[in-house]
């Protein structure tokens, strides 16, 4: 039987040291053991609290708790606290080609990660299957910073030398574990407060995106892939890492190894409290306020179709309560169900009146005025769960001027106009546009059974092999030098099916970074089991830089491919939406998700129909996203 061994590290106090506490990490900690108690059969877990974690008591807990790990099993490290980095010696620089070396700072002192990395490989060499998830500055080396807090140390001098490559001896050359960085190994990695509590900005999105997308079919590739997509949404100052990342090698395995339970379907069953399905919070779904529009479907029986509909009317940890609408289920029975509504969550607005309160007042109005599903106004950062756009006023020459900025006070939009009500309701179009584009983009089925069965591939025109994700989860294409200059990478975009035995109805969609969503790629057909749809039907898609950039090094465009399958069609309508354009009338398209809430249903009537595929339901489905990035290499 395979087990799970974890040690979970959440260091907070550094009072010992001297030096600046987290207020987050702790809470990191209880959050990766809930997530394990809640998806995990029986998993064996040690946690190593504040002063508890020394260097010691981390170097014994990987050895003697992580060491217990056999063939088969699975050893988890989570590490929670503050990062540090410091030159590189001239013996060092043979390994450390940034000119840097990195640590785990422990209770009482620092870990290099090379020392990390040696003591994770002897674990792995004993068959057993090693993942670190690191969440502090400089991860991505193998190793946190407050508007979200930096999980950041600078060396202390009494530290001394600490151990390099060269000081250490592992089993092998080639890392035996698997590494899931909060941060690249030059960057610094933030905590920031989300539904009320301090967390890491990596462990908050990565409990999400295994909340509602974890299973034992997700890779550490597509997992990762759905972490970066969260992390953007706090801003652009940190990177997520995989290491490493060849493909058919440990990135393309299960999460954890496969321990986690299979998904099956949800159930809907008579309890204590009345009907309920087990499908709540902790599998993703949206608890309180957010939680209204969310339903259920009951699968048809035996030679029938129909599908009857439940609705909730609260979501809790593990299960929702919900009602039977227009129909009396046995309570003796359960019935397996399928999401057949989801609530989307709100985007946070903050609004920051510098030395303009009455200006302020005059925004808020019209936001409250908009009440708008798809907006809810805050007034501390620390209540605004997922995407936060902060608005700052601020005087510009003249004139107000309003910033809409990211959680972490990168810009969303340039500056806009504010003079007055008809510049406030243009700054609240734009909010939704955004918070709307947003919903879209991080949409998920808390049910990822269906997607295990579909892949897109990214492959160079004329060539062979995928494109494989960088360890951030984006999939990078260059510019290349012509006879004419730059030239313009050109990809053949393919989905297959895997699956044996099912025709499975596919949309890609294109999401752009000026906030527009196309379906030009793929618009929504059928692909028959084990067969492959080809976006623009085969011929090239050309990965350019718009107009509005100039082709030069260093310059860049962000997409985001997001694959919607289904097991029956689905109506399109509310995934398509141009750019946001502030000189342009307002795009209110009523049909996008206006009310908060995503419906997958099918459109009357249907097209592109295989023998025994009916449109009557979309059934199950799933939602995918593989960040692409369009660079000209310096």
């Amino acid at each position: 039987m395979r087990t799970v061994f974890a040690l979970l590290v959440g260091i907070n106090d550094y009072s010992a040291l001297g030096r600046a506490s987290l207020q987050g990490c702790v809470n990191d900690a209880a959050a990766a053991e809930h997530w394990l108690d809640a998806k995990v059969t029986e998993p064996v877990v040690r946690t190593l609290l504040d002063t508890d974690a020394t260097v010691r008591a981390v170097t014994d807990g990987i050895r003697g708790h992580l060491g217990q790990a056999g063939r088969q099993d699975t050893a988890l490290l989570w590490f929670s606290g503050h990062g540090t980095e410091f030159d590189a010696t001239a013996e060092q620089l043979k390994v450390e080609s940034t000119g840097r070396c990195q640590a785990l700072v422990c209770a009482d002192g620092p870990l290099p990660d090379k020392e990390l990395g040696a003591l994770l490989d002897e674990v792995a060499a004993r068959g057993a299957h090693v993942v670190a998830v690191l969440d502090c500055c400089f991860s991505g080396g193998a190793t946190r910073d407050a508007e979200g807090s930096a999980r950041l140390l600078p060396p202390d001098p009494s530290w001394g030398a600490l151990a390099t490559a060269r000081d250490v001896t592992g089993p092998s050359a080639v890392p035996g574990h698997v590494l899931l960085a909060a941060s690249r190994l030059n960057q610094p990695a933030f905590e920031d407060w989300f539904d009320g509590r301090r967390h890491g900005v990596f462990t908050h999105a990565l409990l999400g995106a295994l909340g509602e997308q974890g299973g034992p079919e997700l890779s550490y590739r597509r997992l990762m892939a759905a972490v970066q997509c969260r992390v953007q949404g706090s801003g652009d100052r940190q990177h997520p890492v995989l290491l490493p990342l060849e493909a058919g090698g440990p990135a393309d395995r299960p999460f954890l190894g496969g321990a986690v339970r299979a998904p099956s379907p949800h159930l809907l069953r008579h309890g204590a409290s009345g009907w309920e399905v087990d499908c709540g919070t902790v599998h993703g779904l949206r608890g309180g306020p957010d939680a209204g529009g969310t339903e259920f479907s009951v699968e048809p029986g035996p030679g029938s179709q129909d599908r009857h509909l439940l609705t909730a009317r609260e979501v809790r940890v593990d299960r929702t309560l919900v009602e039977p609408s227009g129909w009396s289920p046995d309570p003796a029975l359960s019935y397996p169900v399928t999401l057949a509504a989801l609530a989307l969550p709100p985007v946070s607005v903050l609004v920051e009146a510098l030395e303009r309160p009455a200006v302020a007042d005059e925004l808020t109005d019209s936001l409250r005025t908009a009440r708008s599903p798809l907006l809810r106004l805050v007034d501390d950062p620390r209540d605004a769960p997922g995407t936060l756009l902060r608005v700052a006023l601020d005087r510009a020459e003249a004139r107000v001027e309003a910033r809409v900025l990211f959680r972490d006070g990168s810009p969303a939009v340039p500056a806009l106009p504010l003079a007055g009500s008809d510049d406030a309701r243009r700054i609240v179009d734009c909010l939704v546009h955004l918070a709307g584009w947003h919903q879209l983009r991080d949409l998920a089925n808390p049910d990822p059974s269906l997607g295990s069965h579909v892949r897109v591939e990214v492959t160079p025109w004329g060539g062979d092999g995928p494109i494989m994700p960088e360890g951030s989860g984006e999939i990078v294409c260059s510019y290349g030098r012509g006879p004419g200059g730059w030239q313009e990478p050109r990809v053949s975009v393919r989905i297959h099916n895997r699956s044996t035995g099912k025709a499975l109805w596919c949309v890609l969609l294109n999401l752009t970074d000026s906030y527009a969503s196309r379906s030009v790629l793929f618009p929504g057909a059928f692909i028959a089991p084990g067969g492959t749809g080809y976006a623009l039907d085969g011929d090239p898609v050309h990965l350019s830089l718009p107009s509005t950039r100039p082709v030069r090094p260093g310059a860049y465009v962000r997409d985001w491919l997001k694959l919607i399958v289904a097991e029956g069609e689905l109506n399109t309508v509310p995934f398509q939406f141009g750019p946001w354009d502030p000189t342009l009338p307002a795009d209110r398209q009523a049909g996008r998700t206006a009310d908060g809430v995503f419906r997958p249903l099918a459109p009357g009537g249907s097209r592109d129909m295989l023998p025994g595929c009916p449109a009557a339901s979309p059934g199950r489905w799933a939602a995918l996203t593989l960040p692409l990035r369009t660079v000209v290499p310096d």
